[in-house]
C-alpha cells in the first residue's frame, strides 16, 4: 500500500472512533449549494471570458441554477434503489432561499446588494417555467428534503465593498447574470456568507440568519431544524440565533479551523452526537463524493472505501456532495458523469449491504438527539 493509501486509510478511520454508534447501516447524502445562481449559462461564461474574467475552477463552470432536466434525472437514479424498508435513497438538499436579484441591482446601477426568493428566481428564468413545480413534487415524494444553507450564497458584506469600489470582476460577473470567477485580493472568500475579517462583522450574520430562515420557511413551507454555512465554516458565536430560530443540528467538519478574525483561527475535532451549549447535535460528513472532480483517485471506490470504515466503527455514513456533479446545463456530460457515478455507489452500496437504511440528514440528527436524552 502506497504512503497515500495510507495516509488516507488513517483518515478514514479517525474520523469514526469518537461519537453516536449503531449497529444500523444508515446512509444520509448530503448535497450544498442547491437553489443558487452562481453561473448563468455557457453564453455567460463566454461573454466574461471576453471581458478577461476567466473561471477559477469546475464550480466557475458548471455551477448553474439546476434545471428541470437536471432534476428528472436525479429523482430517477435515487428512485433507481430501494433499502430494507423500500425506501428510495434521498438527497438532503442544503440550499439558498434567495439569490441576486440581477434585474434591481442593474435598475439601481449596482449601488448595493438587492435579493429575491428562489420561486421568483425560476420565474423569470426561460426554461425554468416547471422547475419549481418538479422541486414541490421531489419534496412531496421525499426525493430532496431541503435543509438551510444561508440565506444566499454569498458574503453581502464583501460584495458591497466590492460594488462601492466598482470592482471590475465583480461588476462584469453581475452584468452577465452570475456570481463567479471573481478574485477579491485582501478578503475572505467571496462566497462564504459567515466569513469575516474582523470579529465585529459577526453581528450582522445574525440579522441575515434570522431573515433567511424566515425566507426559508416562506420559500420551502416549513422551517429548517438543519444548518451547513454556505463556503466557509461559521464561528460558534452564530450558534445562540440559530438554535433561536429553530436550527438544533449544524453540520461541522471532523478537523474545524474556526475563524476568530484577524487571519487567526482555532482548531476543533468534532464528531457526529456532539453537542453544544445550546443542545444542537454536531454532524460530520464522513464519506466524499466528488464524482465530476479529478482528484488522481476512482471517486466511487474511494466513496465506497469511506462507507465500509463508517460501519465497520458502526457509524452512519454521511456522504457529502455538491450540486454542481450534477448540473448539466453547460455541458450536459458533467451531469452523465456525476448521475453515472452516483447511481454506481447507491447500487453498491445496497448491494452490499442489502439492510442499509437512507435517511435524509435532519431524520439522522434526530435519532441521534433524541437517543441522547
Amino acid at each position: 500500500m502506497s504512503l497515500k493509501n495510507i495516509k488516507q486509510a488513517v483518515a478514514n478511520n479517525m474520523k469514526n472512533i469518537r461519537g453516536w454508534k449503531t449497529d444500523r447501516k444508515i446512509v444520509v447524502i448530503s448535497v450544498d449549494d442547491y437553489g443558487n445562481v452562481k453561473v448563468d449559462s455557457a453564453e455567460a461564461i463566454a461573454q466574461m471570458e471576453k471581458e478577461g474574467v476567466k473561471p477559477l475552477s469546475h464550480f466557475d463552470i458548471h455551477d448553474t441554477l439546476e434545471t428541470e432536466e437536471d432534476l428528472l434525472q436525479l429523482f430517477e437514479v435515487l428512485s433507481s434503489v430501494k433499502d430494507r424498508n423500500g425506501n428510495h435513497a434521498v438527497f438532503t438538499a442544503f440550499a439558498l432561499p434567495a439569490n441576486i436579484d440581477f434585474d434591481k441591482m442593474k435598475a439601481n446601477n449596482y449601488e448595493k446588494y438587492e435579493y429575491e426568493l428562489l420561486p421568483e428566481t425560476f420565474g423569470k428564468r426561460k426554461g425554468y417555467e416547471n422547475v419549481w413545480n418538479l422541486w414541490q413534487e421531489g419534496m412531496r415524494k421525499k426525493l430532496i428534503v431541503p435543509q438551510f444553507h444561508g440565506r444566499e450564497h454569498l458574503n453581502v458584506k464583501i460584495l458591497n465593498d466590492a460594488l462601492q469600489r466598482q470592482d471590475k470582476n465583480t461588476l462584469v460577473a453581475l452584468k452577465n447574470r452570475c456570481y463567479t470567477s471573481i478574485s477579491l485580493k485582501n478578503y475572505p472568500s467571496y462566497t462564504a456568507a459567515f466569513d469575516f475579517s474582523d470579529f465585529s462583522e459577526c453581528a450582522a450574520h445574525d440579522e441575515i440568519v434570522v431573515d433567511g430562515l424566515n425566507a426559508f420557511e416562506n420559500v420551502f413551507g416549513f422551517r429548517a431544524t438543519h444548518f451547513n454555512a454556505p463556503g466557509g465554516r461559521e464561528n460558534a458565536v452564530l450558534h445562540k440565533t440559530l438554535k433561536e430560530n429553530g436550527i438544533l443540528y449544524i453540520d461541522t467538519p471532523f478537523d474545524k479551523k474556526e475563524h476568530l478574525g484577524g487571519g487567526k483561527f482555532k482548531r476543533i475535532f468534532n464528531y457526529t452526537g456532539k453537542q453544544n451549549e445550546f443542545g444542537q447535535t454536531f454532524m460530520v460528513r464522513n464519506v466524499a463524493f466528488e464524482p465530476i472532480m479529478k482528484r488522481g483517485y476512482d471517486p466511487v471506490q474511494h466513496a465506497l472505501k469511506q462507507v465500509e470504515s463508517a460501519f465497520r466503527w458502526n457509524k452512519p455514513a454521511v456522504i457529502s456532495s455538491h450540486r454542481v456533479n450534477y448540473a448539466g446545463l453547460v455541458d450536459p456530460k458533467n451531469r452523465e458523469k456525476g448521475l453515472s457515478g452516483l447511481k454506481t455507489i447507491l447500487s453498491e452500496i445496497t448491494k452490499r449491504w442489502p439492510e442499509v437504511e437512507f435517511m435524509s440528514a435532519n431524520e439522522l440528527a434526530a435519532l441521534i438527539a433524541s437517543e441522547k436524552k
